[in-house]
């Protein structure tokens, strides 16, 4: 019996260690729910920041799988919102964003499939040449054209075997290609976060941006409120040139922080070209699967206006299937259903705290603390930019926005400013999560190469926040409104 009291004494002491951050979200969010309600403030609108709270506690800390922290933030609204049913948070749940995301993830899985990636590293360096300098430069675009099309998350998951099969067949001690594993294993890194503000679909937080601008604004019929309605065109033009004005500055800062320690790969190229002639000219199936992507694409270029973003892209999804490109057993176990759940309650969530002026009133107070000057005009962009970036390098970029895109609207609102510039720069910085692995997707997928360690985002990732926030603000300044916005 004693033996017994002792094991299970020793399993409760494994399990409070392990879900301590549990229990003290769950502490935190009882007393801020007991405590008195601050002025200004509904009682709904004190609940729903409650469950952000705690919600964002268990976004940092993970003591249990995140879809369940979705399940809990849908349940939350269910019990303690009054006034809210279940109907209600169930049609917050399926927006055109969320089906985009899921539709982006399946396309994802179908393009991996094709498994295209000797054939992808060896285009690289034909068009580059065997310089490192170059081959990095070709990695950073490369990666970031198709990131600001297909999601960082896929990208980075293509890419990775590139950057490895130019790295291995260079040397196969990782010591000795230390600095040249870090330069070109970054290069994806941050090509992909650059460049995933480019378009709507290069990732989930601008689908999400897009949905809260037509959630908050747009009336319809109301022609005055048809800017609102940001189709795929709109979002390229003003967000392309802002990934393009910094991928140069991407390659500087890699190379002046890292060494490589060759400055040419010939061995290496002519090893991979003897690879990709083994494995013959590109297949019938290839070439659909390429044409399928691009019809997609322009599907979401000229169509997304009346169609949706997340219709276009499951149709791309059903037409790989259709096709015979890839089984649904594939995109079954191939896509993270536990995201699309995640980015649905944090949309959801996000519209309740601007239906029950819970955003108004975090944006006022955010208004209130900051020094004179700092409140209005650029002064009032960099400090939304500083503080998506350290939200968004605490949990994901699409989190970070379902989180705080409401509170940037309202902040609009209240400083005078346009709530497109204030959204757009949301968004924009919430791409500058380069200090930790956890950051972006194309981070963790990069680091679990085994070549870099979590000193290295630090090492560069503090340069990149700087040359990035400078970037960003200096088109929100001059280039944003010689275009109108």
């Amino acid at each position: 019996m004693r033996l017994r009291g002792t094991r299970n004494m020793r399993g409760l002491g494994f399990f409070l260690k392990e879900k301590r951050w549990l229990i003290i979200a769950f502490i935190v969010g009882v007393l801020l729910y007991l405590a008195p309600t601050p002025d200004g403030l509904t009682d709904a609108s004190k609940t729903v920041l409650v469950i952000s709270v705690v919600a964002v506690i268990l976004f940092v800390t993970e003591p249990v799988p995140l879809p369940a922290v979705a399940f809990m933030i849908v349940i939350a609204q269910v019990f303690l919102l009054q006034g809210v049913d279940s109907k209600q948070v169930a049609q917050s749940l399926m927006s055109d964003s969320v089906v985009f995301i899921m539709g982006s993830l399946m396309l994802a899985v179908a393009i991996v499939k094709q498994k295209l990636d000797k054939r992808l590293a060896y285009l690289i360096v034909r068009m580059t040449g065997t310089r490192t300098l170059n081959i990095s430069v070709g990695i950073a675009l490369v990666s970031g054209v198709m990131a600001s099309v297909i999601g960082e998350h896929t990208v980075a998951a293509m890419m990775l075997p590139v950057a490895i099969i130019l790295i291995t067949l260079t040397s196969d001690d990782p010591k000795k290609v230390r600095g040249l594993a870090a330069v070109l294993l970054f290069s994806i890194a941050y090509g992909c976060s650059i460049a995933g503000i480019g378009t709507p679909s290069g990732g989930a937080r601008n689908a999400i941006m897009i949905g809260y601008w037509k959630e908050f604004y747009y009336v319809e019929g109301d022609a005055s409120t048809a800017k609102y309605l940001v189709d795929y065109l709109a979002w390229i033009k003003v967000a392309y040139p802002v990934f393009l004005a910094q991928l140069p500055f991407v390659v500087g800062i890699l190379f002046l922080t890292f060494k490589p320690e060759y400055k040419h790969l010939t061995r290496s190229v002519v090893k991979l070209r003897t690879m990709v002639e083994k494995e013959g000219p590109m297949k019938s199936s290839d070439w659909v699967a390429i044409m399928v992507f691009f019809a997609t694409l322009l599907g979401w270029i000229f169509f997304s206006s009346e169609l949706g973003l997340g219709i276009i892209a499951l149709m791309g999804a059903v037409a790989y299937m259709l096709l015979g490109l890839v089984r649904w057993e594939d995109l079954n176990s191939g896509v993270n259903w536990g995201v699309v759940w995640l980015y649905a309650a944090a949309i959801s969530l996000g519209i309740q705290m601007k239906d029950t002026g819970a955003a108004l009133w975090v944006a006022d107070s955010f208004l209130g603390v900051l020094p004179a000057g700092m409140d209005e005009g650029i002064g009032l962009l960099a400090s939304v930019s500083v503080l998506t970036t350290l939200v968004t390098n605490t949990m994901s970029n699409g989190a970070a926005v379902a989180v705080l895109g409401p509170i940037s609207l309202n902040m609009a609102a209240t400083a005078g400013e346009s709530p497109l510039v204030l959204g757009f720069i949301t968004a924009i910085s919430s791409a500058f999560a380069y200090l930790t692995v956890i950051g972006t997707p194309a981070c963790t997928i990069v680091y679990a190469s085994g070549y870099l360690k979590t000193t290295d985002f630090l090492k560069v990732g503090w340069k990149m926040v700087i040359m990035s926030t400078i970037v960003l603000l200096a088109f929100a300044a001059f280039y944003w409104p010689a275009i109108g916005l």
